[in-house]
């Protein structure tokens, strides 16, 4: 199970690390990862712990979020497959910032973050490698934030739904509709507004035919006016 795992991450996201890895690193790898099984809506880990691992979703939907004030949440990354995160906290020395939890049930990965601190070391290619993916990491916060400040709701709301069709995709039944359901909080918690403000935009975006809504599912008739509308706000 465990060899089949990192053959995907060769064939996906993670050739690019595999590549610069000795012969014993990669044997460390295989003897240190470990396979976890979660629930849907099941906390991977929470705000204020203790960092100990480098996450890597092989299967399923996951959210990074912060809580805020007054109860508030703020949905701050989707993470898809073959993604890793988690790692930040570590080399910042510091707990967790914000909490990840499943958005239906998913298969994860974990390597020890000691194993990978030791590996990066010795490896001046693999520390290039995470450096230009904090920063880039770094560089997505920062236009995420000014996007969440200064666009109207419809904006922010048509990003959303961007950012769920880049990093899932449609369902290939149709190629029309997202390939992930998910409910009017987690939406209005990804465009930074009130869940009654998310439903009144949605049901504008029906009525102008951008959109169809049933139930979870959310089907996009108008792919370039949503670009449009999520690009100029």
């Amino acid at each position: 199970m465990i060899k089949s795992t990192i053959e995907q991450f060769i064939a996906d996201d993670l050739a690019e690390i595999w590549q610069i890895l000795s012969g014993d690193e990669k044997r460390l790898i295989l003897e240190n990862f470990t396979i976890h099984n979660y629930k849907k809506n099941q906390i991977i880990y929470a705000e204020k712990d203790d960092p100990e691992f480098l996450w890597c979703l092989l299967d399923g939907k996951v959210k990074k979020y912060k809580d805020g004030i007054g109860g508030r949440v703020q949905i701050i990354r989707l993470i898809k497959p073959v993604q890793y995160f988690g790692y930040r906290a570590y080399f910042a020395g510091e707990p967790y910032v914000s909490s990840a939890a499943t958005l239906e049930p998913s298969t994860l990965g974990t390597l020890p973050m000691k194993l990978v601190e030791e590996m990066i070391s010795r490896n001046n290619k693999l520390a290039m490698h995470f450096i230009h993916e904090l920063s880039r990491n770094l560089g997505s916060s920062d236009t995420k934030i000014v996007n969440l400040t200064q666009k109207h709701i419809r904006g922010r709301l048509a990003e959303a739904l961007i950012v769920l069709l880049d990093n899932y995709g449609y369902e290939e039944e149709d190629n029309m509709t997202l390939n992930i359901y998910l409910g009017r909080e987690d939406l209005a918690n990804l465009s930074n507004m009130t869940t009654s403000n998310a439903i009144r935009t949605l049901s504008n975006f029906v009525s102008e035919h951008l959109i169809v809504v049933d139930g979870r599912k959310i089907k996009i008739l108008n792919e370039p006016l949503l670009r449009k509308i999520s690009k100029f706000g």
